[in-house]
């Protein structure tokens, strides 16, 4: 038998969701548990256990009962035949689950999913005992930028992620920015894709009969249809929109090959551009980095940011491209 003093201090030390996994665990034998049992398997004080069992039944729902003529803690027989949701969550995973809703948090500024789990948020402090301070600490210490996100309608996501689910068409109004048009398009959506700070839907157009990616924050306003969606498998989606470079993908594929300065290659060396780029240093510690892209507007963009530390080896089409664009850029300085 352990100490008084000794056990009291041990078990004051095990995380308090720990307890709680052993208390139901307990409370669930054929026969329930009684107080002097609690205590020795969880090495606390009677106090403690009062506590814990007092919050379980008012603060989690736990179904249990106290037969006084037996002196023995069990579930309750009435109770509904349910596992007890989030008990097995231990301190950590529980920090970890906070994390991530952070996380959605920063990928989400229209608030709109974080809307959805704030009753699983609201579990798990309670889980954490209560302590007010763990999510906001939590969320001071987790900083999430999106830097290039643009605004898009809720409802619009609402709206999109529900016919994505349902497998039902959409009718959407959309701008395309490239030519300043909006159209009106019906599509089956196939996915949703967070890219660089922004949603897009990737679906079938009816209009154009082929795949296409549409931005959220570029659509104006959609409605609902009862038509069956077209689903195209995964093979399909990616082989039309994963084989080329960032979200203006197709299945046409070309390949480039980028040269960085040494100054640069340490950090393009470490990033993945694509999962088929094939990348080596030279001799002269430059970086040579080959990857696949179908349309390239957002390839010549991301050049373009390193300026000098990057050129194009090859192909000569592009290679040119941004040539032209570096003489124009250089142009509105010399005037």
């Amino acid at each position: 038998m352990i100490p008084a003093i000794q056990r009291w201090h041990a078990g004051e030390g095990m995380e308090r969701s720990e307890r709680f996994v052993k208390i139901q665990r307990l409370l669930k034998r054929r026969g329930g548990v009684s107080l002097s049992e609690l205590m020795d398997d969880l090495q606390v004080k009677r106090a403690t256990v009062f506590r814990d069992l007092a919050y379980l039944r008012d603060r989690m729902g736990v179904p249990y009962v106290h037969d006084r003529d037996a002196g023995r803690y069990r579930i309750d027989p009435a109770a509904p035949r349910e596992e007890l949701p989030g008990l097995w969550f231990s301190a950590r995973e529980i920090h970890a689950l906070l994390s991530m809703q952070a996380l959605v948090d920063g990928l989400d500024p229209s608030g709109f999913l974080a809307e959805h789990i704030e009753p699983l948020r609201q579990r798990l402090l309670l889980l954490l005992e209560s302590r007010a301070d763990s999510a906001a600490d939590i969320t001071r210490r987790l900083r999430i930028i999106a830097a290039t996100a643009r605004d898009y309608a809720p409802q619009h996501f609402q709206a999109v992620a529900s016919a994505l689910l349902e497998r039902r068409r959409l009718r959407i109004r959309y701008t395309a920015r490239s030519r300043g048009e909006t159209e009106e398009r019906e599509v089956s959506p196939q996915r949703l894709v967070h890219y660089r700070d922004n949603w897009y839907l990737d679906a079938w157009c009816h209009r154009r009969e082929a795949l296409r990616s549409f931005s959220l924050d570029a659509i104006k306003a959609l409605e609902p249809s009862e038509t069956p969606a077209v689903e195209l498998t995964d093979a399909e989606l990616d082989a039309s929109l994963g084989a080329g470079y960032g979200i203006f993908a197709g299945a046409q594929v070309r390949w480039a090959t980028l040269i960085f300065s040494p100054q640069r290659a340490r950090w393009v060396a470490a990033e993945l551009w694509h999962p088929l780029q094939e990348g080596s240093f030279l001799d002269d510690g430059r970086y040579r980095l080959r990857l696949p892209y179908s349309n390239d507007p957002e390839l010549i963009m991301d050049i373009l940011k390193y300026g000098p530390d990057c050129e194009v080896a090859e192909p000569e089409e592009l290679r040119g491209k941004v040539a032209r664009l570096l003489k124009e850029a250089t142009g509105i300085y010399e005037r």
